[in-house]
């Protein structure tokens, strides 16, 4: 008898959420997730990114970034809407978006302004798409910084939830972040700040929606009436 889509979604799940599966699974993420970072900067090595390679670099690097921030955002929806469970790898997906958000800012620092601190402060307070890109990644720092089991514990996990909800901040100001930087109107970056309001959108309904604390509480029993 053929498996119905059902059941290989249950089986699916069940295999991805292995503990020792989960452990290789993450590992191949990691691989597979930091691969763009690896030939980009393999193509800039042998000049093969264009007229503007350092702007290339930088775009690239940011764009995945971006990319990986989403697919973070997406693993909830996911779970809800279609069963999907992905929520051991939301950590590896956040890390991985905040990692290319880091070699993104380096590339600026070092390829582009070669550390002339001074013109990178007057280019952070005076270019609203640098500000704009700045926070985004301070936001994300602190959400690295604490995305391990042993921060979890030590924060309490209503704590680390309230913290991690400012991811959302991260990739609203991320999408404007790119839409600043093309300095033009195409369909890419729109299309990536279409994705993020929406997924900005289902988490504010699903909030609402969600009864409150007092109504998900248990029924006092007839005896206990």
């Amino acid at each position: 008898m053929a498996s119905t889509p059902n059941t290989g979604l249950a089986r699916l799940n069940e295999i991805l959420m292995m503990p020792a599966r989960r452990s290789w699974s993450r590992l191949a993420l990691y691989a597979v997730g930091l691969l763009p970072a690896v030939i980009t900067f393999w193509l800039g090595v042998i000049d093969r990114l264009g007229p503007e390679p350092i702007k290339a670099l930088e775009h690239t690097l940011g764009l995945w970034s971006l990319r990986f921030l989403i697919a973070s955002l997406c693993v909830t929806p996911l779970r809800d809407l279609l069963g999907i469970r992905l929520l051991a790898y939301r950590r590896t997906l956040g890390l991985l978006a905040f990692y290319y958000a880091f070699l993104h800012l380096l590339a600026w620092l070092v390829l582009d302004q070669g550390f002339a601190w001074d013109a990178i402060v007057k280019d952070i307070l005076k270019r609203p798409y640098i500000t704009i890109g700045m926070v985004a990644f301070v936001i994300l720092i602190p959400l690295a910084i604490t995305s391990n089991a042993a921060m979890i514990k030590r924060l309490g996990a209503a704590t680390w939830q309230r913290l991690h909800r400012w991811v959302y901040v991260a990739a609203v100001l991320a999408a404007v972040h790119f839409i600043m930087v093309v300095k033009a109107w195409p369909p890419e970056p729109l299309i990536y700040a279409t994705i993020v309001a929406m997924l900005l959108l289902y988490r504010v309904v699903a909030a609402w929606r969600r009864p409150p604390v007092r109504a998900r509480t248990r029924s006092p029993s007839p005896a206990n009436a």
